[in-house]
């Protein structure tokens, strides 16, 4: 069997998750949390970096908990601070960590446990458990149709330092293919009567198309720099969690402030 399908039969009862929802999916999307760090941290002592990981998982714990329909960001923001302040004394108590390794340690936290907990966020809002599809129809459409745009219609270089297979008309596809899957579910939505006007799940696709998009190449970047492949071979064909999830990271972002923000929801 080719690994590609391997690993997506491997990873498809996560799809059960989103079904069901609720404190199932907070505490896979924790568990998805905390491997996706482990990824990410050992990606990084590939440049002798030394973060302390431990407390980050232990902040990622103590975050997910904290996670409700009444979540107070206040105590988010307290907690990230306390984890700044407790991290930036170490290298002061014990010289093998310097502020490169603090500044590791909090941007694995942020980048990876807060960005996944946005879909966990946004399953909380009104209309949540259908909304959150908006997040992988994007993403996974996106991949697809710039898949297949760059193959067949590609000549033009999008990054080529940061992903040398990646070109402007493929990207363009993931953009249009991102949008067109969001408005057919906005409208089958619309005809089960959650009235949201199609036009925000137009931009919403297209803002997941173009932010998903760096949100590949923002996990090609850290790749390249650590001078890896992929993140792991947790996934057969697909790498690792974050290998897998890069571009959901930031569709997850977009989705939640674009129904804070614009649809007050």
């Amino acid at each position: 069997m080719n690994k590609r399908y391997l690993g997506a039969l491997l990873i498809s009862p996560f799809l059960i998750f989103l079904f069901l929802g609720g404190i199932y999916l907070k505490y896979i999307i924790m568990l998805m949390s905390l491997a996706g760090m482990y990824e990410y941290f050992k990606v990084s002592k590939q440049k002798n970096i030394n973060p302390m990981e431990y407390i980050a998982y232990l902040l990622c714990v103590i975050y997910y908990i904290l996670i409700n329909k009444n979540i107070n960001y206040q105590n988010i923001l307290l907690l990230i601070i306390f984890l700044v302040f407790i991290l930036l004394c170490i290298p002061v108590i014990n010289i093998k960590y310097n502020f490169i390794d603090v500044a590791v340690t909090v941007l694995g936290f942020i980048y990876v446990s807060v960005f996944f907990s946005f879909i966990v966020l946004v399953d909380m809002k009104q209309y949540g458990n259908y909304l959150l599809w908006l997040i992988f129809i994007s993403s996974w459409l996106c991949d697809t149709t710039a898949y297949y745009a760059g193959r067949y219609l590609g000549k033009n270089k999008l990054c080529p330092k940061v992903s040398p297979k990646k070109t402007i008309e493929g990207s363009i596809g993931g953009m249009l293919g991102s949008s067109l899957g969001c408005l057919i579910f906005g409208y089958i939505l619309n005809r089960y009567g959650i009235n949201i006007p199609l036009y925000h799940f137009i931009l919403i696709g297209v803002l997941c198309g173009i932010f998903g998009q760096f949100g590949d190449l923002v996990a090609s970047s850290i790749k390249r720099v650590a001078g890896v492949k992929d993140y792991s071979n947790l996934i057969p064909g697909h790498g690792g969690i974050l290998d897998r999830f890069d571009s959901i990271l930031f569709s997850a972002v977009i989705v939640y402030y674009y129904l804070t923000i614009f649809l007050k929801l």
